[in-house]
């Protein structure tokens, strides 16, 4: 994955420093009344790493996971900080017109506490995969809510973000409305969802076939296709040599390819394998059925902005 530096080491009284001002700001904010009750409230959110208090509707956000960005956006809220899109300078082609302004505060793997804090945010929202080893100097800057883990729970994170947000029947909804599309969308597709969908993603130096617990894969199984043999199985993914070729197999191919800063080694990777010859005699090959895909929508991003866009390919791909 794309690292965004090293993190910053500080002295013990610069960190202090800087955590005890933001604390003293956050302990002002939390003060004033709910802006939109008109009135104090407050709740405790419980989550991986425990239970966090939460006063009042949060403004100052920060979030330290790509999906987790999408969900504050899709709520209406710009956050004030955000670590960087995995693909994109620095964000996501699909979210930068939402973005513009954000603090980039490093990246799912390594964050910059200092900039963190110098925003004085309200509330952070992490990660317990990508930041369980920061929670402790997180949550003195300001209450700090952890979902378990990322690939295909985004729904279950997404509500766990809409209520630490105090957004939590606002995100009931708009979770509803996908649900609702999805199953609009299998009405159209009939017998098309018969078809055996194979993931495929190239990156620098690696190729894997995806399972049914990553972002396309759980979105795929809600729709109801088959997966092939290889993929029908309740992991995330596997990585596989040339060697496993005939196992990316299916009626379908969507194969995606990390780029991680144009550098072209994921591009490169994407040629050899599919420049093989085993690759070119998959039936799904022959038969012009591999398709290649957005790797932010249909992977990296895995938040539900790039879920409606996926909806949107494949409506493309089956229905027109």
């Amino acid at each position: 994955m794309v690292m965004f530096g090293t993190l910053r080491r500080w002295g013990v009284a610069a960190l202090s420093a800087v955590v005890a001002m933001s604390l003293v700001a956050c302990g002002k904010a939390d003060e004033q009344p709910n802006a939109e009750s008109g009135q104090d409230s407050s709740l405790t959110v419980q989550h991986a790493m425990g239970s966090t208090p939460i006063k009042g509707t949060p403004k100052r956000v920060v979030v330290l996971t790509n999906e987790g960005t999408e969900a504050v956006l899709s709520l209406g809220v710009k956050p004030v900080g955000a670590v960087k899109s995995w693909l994109g300078d620095p964000w996501y082609a699909h979210i930068k017109d939402q973005m513009q302004g954000v603090e980039v505060v490093g990246t799912e793997s390594d964050i910059n506490l200092e900039a963190i804090a110098a925003l004085k945010p309200d509330l952070i929202l992490g990660n317990k995969m990508r930041q369980e080893k920061w929670y402790s100097q997180l949550s003195q800057i300001a209450p700090t809510v952890f979902s378990e883990t990322l690939r295909g729970d985004w729904k279950k994170n997404y509500e766990l973000y809409a209520k630490a947000l105090n957004k939590e029947q606002e995100g009931k909804d708009l979770i509803g409305k996908f649900d609702a599309r999805i199953e609009e969308l299998k009405g159209k597709l009939g017998d098309k969802l018969n078809t055996k969908v194979s993931i495929v993603r190239f990156m620098p130096g690696s190729a894997r076939i995806y399972q049914k617990d990553s972002f396309s894969g759980i979105i795929l199984d809600q729709l109801g296709f088959k997966r092939t043999p290889s993929q029908d199985k309740p992991d995330f993914a596997e990585e596989v040599t040339k060697e496993r070729i005939p196992d990316m197999d299916g009626d379908i191919i969507f194969y995606l390819t990390y780029d991680p800063d144009n550098e072209g080694n994921g591009l490169k990777t994407e040629q050899e394998w599919t420049a093989d010859p085993l690759w070119k005699n998959l039936g799904a090959v022959k038969a012009g059925k591999a398709h290649k895909v957005d790797d932010a929508i249909w992977n990296t991003a895995g938040g539900i902005l790039a879920a409606h866009k996926m909806l949107d390919d494949i409506e493309s791909f089956f229905l027109k």
